[in-house]
């Protein structure tokens, strides 16, 4: 063989490399669509994760915000008592020690309780009734108030953020 007939064999010629050139362009823009359909589908699974992250972070509050609740229910009973007791103050002087006493321990229960965002609803004789936060012990006959507003806070409700866990217990005007 000669030289010319070698350099034929190695090199293909032009109408040779066209077929080639075609499917390799082919499979060049088949590799591209399939690699967007890649990049599409972990960009999907990337929002669906963070989704699911920020469902699972939300569950995970709310469920730590009821426990929370639940726990507190047990301390509310000590704060009413407390508030009660400052309510029928006893009369003797010599009890004026025992009084500060109960405020200071009392104090520091609402002040715990603060620090955990539970606080007591703000309600107050003159406001109206309100179903989603209080519940009527009695419907009374009044001539100071009118239809549907507060005549009296029996026992206070509490709440944690917007959410109640304890209505409070009033007396109604009707």
């Amino acid at each position: 063989m000669t030289e010319d007939t070698e350099n034929k064999n190695e090199t293909p010629t032009q109408e040779e490399a066209a077929p080639d050139l075609a499917s390799l362009q082919a499979e060049n823009a088949d590799l591209r669509k399939q690699s967007e359909d890649y990049l599409d589908s972990l960009q999907r699974e990337r929002a669906s994760f963070a989704n699911y992250k920020r469902r699972v972070d939300l569950d995970n509050a709310s469920y730590a915000e009821r426990l929370l609740a639940e726990h507190v229910k047990f301390f509310l009973p000590v704060a009413d008592d407390l508030e009660r007791s400052l309510q029928h103050l006893p009369e003797d002087p010599d009890c004026a020690t025992w009084i500060s006493g109960i405020e200071l321990v009392l104090q520091k229960l609402l002040k715990a309780l603060e620090t955990k965002a539970v606080r007591p609803l703000d309600l107050k004789p003159g406001d109206m009734f309100d179903p989603n936060t209080q519940e009527a012990v009695t419907h009374e006959e009044n001539d100071t108030y009118a239809d549907g507003q507060i005549i009296e806070v029996v026992q206070n409700g509490y709440q944690i953020k917007d959410r109640v866990i304890r209505p409070a217990l009033v007396r109604v005007a009707k």
